[in-house]
């Protein structure tokens, strides 16, 4: 039962205890969920407590309201660890899905500037863009920039498809010491949004990735912009890399 005593609000701990139902499997996938008057009497709070619950778990994903119908336990979004050593497409590859990444801007030269947070702003680097599409639908768009000098000659190779991270080690020896990610939650614009079959003024997930080698620091940088609606992603600790 609630701890009406507990400092953790009655709609939190109602949140919480049906997500451990709805992960047991006592409410499965599809399936409809106790009405609000219903839960309201069998957790002793009142329906406001509930809605309030049960808006929580709608925001998070694991339910869907139906009008007319009620409230339903949604299908599970997979986990994909986009930010393991492995990489991005490899991540989801993982999982079984089927993965297709698309060239948008080829592999150029090109001055940076404008963008405080780049660590090549007003300086030069090679500069490519790609768009992840998973089981038939975009999902990630990555800007990615790299250190002139280290990647001198990357322009000649075919990115299309191909694994970054696999080229850089095997073409230039290159492997990642270490590195940092900045994690926030911004508006895609009208040019990102149209990639991503999104709306404008729908929030996504943007991750800045910076990438130190043995040669120097901060040799890789990509800007993530993720979709949240279709995958929930995830972070492993101690890892880092690309693809």
């Amino acid at each position: 039962m609630l701890n009406p005593q507990a400092p953790t609000p009655l709609y939190h701990q109602l949140a919480e205890q049906l997500t451990s139902r709805i992960r047991a499997g006592e409410y499965p996938t599809g399936a409809r969920i106790p009405s609000e008057q219903r839960l309201a009497a069998d957790f002793a709070v009142g329906r406001p407590t509930v809605r309030q619950a049960l808006d929580v778990l709608v925001r998070k994903g694991l339910l869907e309201r139906r009008r007319g119908a009620g409230t339903f336990v949604c299908e599970p979004r997979q986990e994909v660890a986009l930010f393991s050593l492995d990489g991005t497409s490899a991540a989801f590859h993982d999982k079984g899905l089927a993965v297709e990444t698309r060239l948008i801007a080829p592999v150029r030269l090109q001055a940076v500037t404008g963008d405080p947070g780049n660590p090549f702003n007003n300086k030069t680097a090679f500069f490519l863009s790609r768009l992840v599409w998973v089981n038939g639908a975009p999902v990630l768009l990555e800007d990615i920039y790299l250190h002139p000098e280290l990647f001198t000659g990357i322009e000649r190779f075919e990115l299309q498809g191909c694994s970054l991270s696999a080229i850089a080690e095997e073409n230039y020896f290159l492997r990642p010491a270490s590195g940092k990610q900045h994690f926030r939650i911004e508006y895609p614009g009208a040019d990102r949004a149209g990639l991503l079959q999104v709306e404008d003024n729908v929030p996504i997930l943007q991750v800045d990735r910076f990438l130190d080698f043995p040669q120097t620091d901060n040799g890789f940088f990509s800007r993530l912009y993720c979709r949240t609606d279709r995958f929930v992603f995830s972070q492993n600790i101690g890892g880092f890399g690309y693809e």
